[in-house]
């Protein structure tokens, strides 16, 4: 259990009081423009203050835009004046984006001026629109005390087409995953991220350095080179990466050369990474290596030292403190150890809900013998004799491309869109690139090219979605009730390499 000296309603009270402790000590780096604790927190309560003239109380407020400090700003702006920040994929096509925005009932959008005219004609007429470079405000705004178990932030889990799906993150749970020691954070400690603002990738770590009075150093946009050059500049202690990222710096030509001594702490986290590639970091980059296996919805989180424990390189490591994770079988009854089931776990960090989804967000739930509340991933894996996590198959058809999670379903729903396709499944295959990539499989009618269905539905998608190739097949696999046998395409085409 994370132990706490404060209510845990305090994180933005606590976060932005360095500001007043130390103004003039680096708190927020992005593309060259810094901010101090000083200068951090006069802008986040003048955006504070901007939102209490521009916004009703309360509410939601949805932010979209690329990393930048007015993002941030606005981030951390929202939240202190006491709303809930919703912010949203800019990777999203733009019908999914709106069904984010319809769906979060949000009452004002701040967004950068590119997204606001891409979007255009077809935001409501009703939404409040504001830009972010022009956040600004005469009179600085305060931080507005919420209790514990309202809403901190929204997190979409995918920029679907279909059903989004918000996952409302309170202030308990925000402060509890803060506040936390586990990760060695300091005031001395410098984060370098390069990741969007709207993964939990990213705000997770952000939050927390900032919670302990640390500099965070975003990329707006990751190159392997790059990032390798600002991480020995910076001499930076801390990074959370995707796999992918890890893989295209550990393949880079200036890798062995740069000096990276200043490291204490390095995870990966979004999907496995192969072992392989997690014994070479543990070996060639100095500090801990953390992989971590968990949910934006929180409740299972495990942990894999992989310095301290190169043999399980195949597992995911064990419970974090303070997890309770199960395996269980169809029927609800544990498993045991060695045998294959459902990953369901549950801890002091969880999630409230899946926003306004009372039936979905009932059917994540499990419950014991006793009436305790677990969330279910989803995923199938096996504990060993040490207590180790092995990931074996995913229960749901969840693809997990460079770090992001792409739903088979949703692009199902796009193929089959077309008025020429008949029949259309998903699956993953190898992509070096970003270690798995969609491949749709589809029946037409008539003579239709597949790379014409190709382009055509990937026009529909957003781009961290977009399928990488399109199979034509007279029909596919079904079985005696006409469900598609997706194991049966997995076996055929789920080996070839993008």
């Amino acid at each position: 259990m994370t132990q706490t000296t404060e209510p845990e309603n305090r994180l933005m009270e606590h976060l932005l009081s360095h500001g007043v402790t130390r103004p003039q000590d680096a708190a927020l780096t992005i593309a060259g423009h810094a901010l101090t604790w000083g200068a951090l927190r006069a802008r986040v309560l003048g955006a504070a203050g901007a939102l209490d003239r521009m916004v009703p109380s309360g509410g939601r407020v949805a932010l979209l835009g690329d990393v930048s400090p007015e993002l941030v700003v606005a981030y951390l702006g929202i939240v202190a004046s006491g709303r809930c920040a919703v912010p949203l994929q800019t990777s999203a096509h733009p019908d999914a984006l709106l069904g984010m925005l319809g769906d979060c009932d949000a009452s004002a959008l701040l967004a950068d001026k590119d997204y606001i005219a891409r979007l255009g004609d077809r935001l409501p007429r009703d939404l409040q629109i504001h830009d972010l470079a022009t956040l600004e405000a005469e009179d600085a705004g305060e931080v507005r005390t919420q209790a514990p178990e309202d809403a901190f932030n929204i997190i979409y889990s995918s920029g679907t087409t279909g059903q989004p799906k918000g996952i409302v993150q309170s202030h308990r749970m925000r402060y509890r995953q803060s506040s936390r020691s586990a990760f060695g954070l300091s005031a001395q400690s410098r984060l370098l991220l390069a990741t969007p603002l709207y993964s939990n990738t990213t705000l997770m770590p952000m939050l927390a350095t900032l919670y302990h009075g640390g500099q965070v150093v975003m990329m707006p946009k990751f190159d392997a080179g790059g990032y390798l050059e600002l991480a020995e500049s910076l001499r930076a202690t801390h990074t959370m990466l995707v796999p992918v990222q890890y893989q295209r710096i550990l393949a880079h030509e200036s890798f062995a050369a740069r000096d990276l001594s200043s490291f204490q702490l390095k995870q990966s986290t979004g999907a496995p990474l192969p072992p392989e590639d997690k014994l070479t970091i543990a070996r060639a980059w100095p500090g801990r290596f953390l992989e971590v296996y968990g949910l934006t919805e929180g409740g299972c989180t495990c942990i894999l030292d992989v310095g301290a424990h190169p043999d399980k390189a195949r597992t995911v490591g064990q419970p974090a403190r303070g997890n309770d994770i199960r395996i269980i079988d169809e029927a609800g009854r544990d498993v045991p150890v060695g045998e294959r089931g459902e990953i369901v776990g549950r801890s002091p960090m969880m999630m409230t809900e899946y926003f306004r989804k009372p039936e979905i967000t009932e059917a994540f739930l499990w419950r014991d013998s006793s009436g305790t509340v677990y969330h279910r991933t989803g995923d199938i894996g096996l504990f060993d004799e040490d207590g180790f996590l092995t990931l074996v198959d995913r229960k749901k058809d969840v693809i997990i491309s460079g770090g992001f999670n792409i739903y088979a379903s949703d692009l199902e729903e796009a193929l089959l869109a077309h008025p020429d396709v008949t029949e259309a499944s998903v699956i993953a295959f190898p992509s070096a690139k970003w270690g798995e990539t969609p491949l749709g499989i589809i029946a037409v009618r008539g003579a239709v090219e597949a790379q014409d269905v190709l382009e055509w539905a990937n026009a529909r998608l957003g781009k961290m979605q977009r399928l990488s190739a399109v199979k034509v097949v007279d029909a596919l696999p079904r079985n005696a009730v006409g469900k598609v046998l997706k194991q049966d395409l997995k076996s055929r085409y789920g080996k070839e390499t993008a």
